[in-house]
């Protein structure tokens, strides 16, 4: 019998110093199922420390380590979509490179995998956000709640990318072409019998994490955009709500003065009003254009990522 293999798609940015502990404790994992191949992809999203050093130090060594490094930074969707996209084994696993993502899980997911034919994806969400900046967590929290209210797909609490798929799965999310990636949602999007699985919450073994509060704000930004078109909805909401006010507002306008006749008055009023109509409208054309912004990137076709180098060979994976 063949046996089967799993990819480890690993995305790195400035990881220098977790990687050789992470490929230590990553072997020592996949030592204990002998029965599949585990094989390395790291994909270099264009770090500007010795990252890239190191994966090449390591692919000397080790055969299955493979690896994808980029022009520039792309982002970690770029590096997932990357791996997911040259990966060929079996199953296709995601994992942070920061160990925060705890290994030992790989192997409860692929016995789940191995011992149910029809589950198709086994993927973690957090149980736990020990250590986490407070205001970070509820701010987390508040978003998964938004979303899953504003859009058609569910996607759980404290989910995470970190998942082991089928091949069939892998298939699927690499086959949307969409450039402003949110893998959480396209995960959902796509469908196919998942089990989740609790993680506890593990510190970074080296290194500084990446996400900050503007980069979350803006991946959550992305999130709603990409998989909900309830903001306009809202616009549209707004703007009705508005109209009808200014036209009950004008009513009592009309009969006031027919009734009591005309006044200076009410210009503190008329000031609020024309600031709360104009910064509603403002509103409304960001929202607007944040859509417009997205068409436009899409329709450019400009490809999500692009590779400098790599040891992967392209016709056979």
């Amino acid at each position: 019998m063949r046996m089967k293999t799993i990819d480890l798609v690993v995305p790195c940015y400035n990881e220098e110093a977790v990687l050789p502990l992470f490929y230590e404790e990553v072997s020592e994992v996949a030592g204990k199922r002998p029965e599949f191949d585990f094989r390395f992809l790291f994909v270099n999203d264009g770090s500007r420390d010795g990252t890239l050093k190191t994966v090449l130090e390591l692919a000397k060594r080790d055969e299955r380590v493979k690896y994808i490094s980029f022009s520039r930074n792309f982002g970690k969707e770029a590096a997932m979509l990357a791996g997911m996209k040259y990966s060929s084994g079996d199953y296709v696993c995601i994992l942070d490179a920061d160990l925060q993502h705890s290994p030992e899980l790989i192997l409860d997911m692929l016995d789940a995998l191995e011992s149910d034919p029809a589950l198709d994806v086994a993927a973690a969400k957090r149980s736990d956000r020990d250590g986490e900046n407070k205001f970070k967590s509820a701010f987390s929290r508040q978003f998964y709640k938004l979303i899953n209210k504003m859009s058609s797909v569910d996607i759980p609490q404290s989910a995470q990318d970190f998942r082991v798929m089928r091949r069939k799965v892998v298939d699927a999310v690499v086959s949307l072409p969409e450039y402003h990636r949110f893998s959480k949602g396209i995960f959902s999007w796509v469908g196919f019998n998942t089990r989740w699985f609790d993680h506890e919450n593990r510190q970074r073994a080296a290194g500084e994490t990446k996400w900050s509060f503007g980069s979350l704000l803006s991946y959550a930004v992305d999130g709603i955009i990409g998989f909900s078109v309830m903001p306009l909805k809202i616009s549209l909401a707004l703007g009705t709500a508005c109209s009808f006010v200014g036209l009950v507002y004008a009513a009592y306008i009309i009969v006031r003065t027919l009734v009591s006749g005309s006044d200076v008055a009410g210009y503190p009023s008329i000031i609020c009003a024309i600031l709360i109509i104009g910064g509603l409208v403002l509103l409304s054309l960001g929202i607007i254009g944040e859509y417009l912004a997205r068409i436009y990137l899409e329709v450019k076709h400009r490809p999500v990522f692009l590779i400098d180098q790599t040891n992967i060979d392209p016709m056979g994976k």
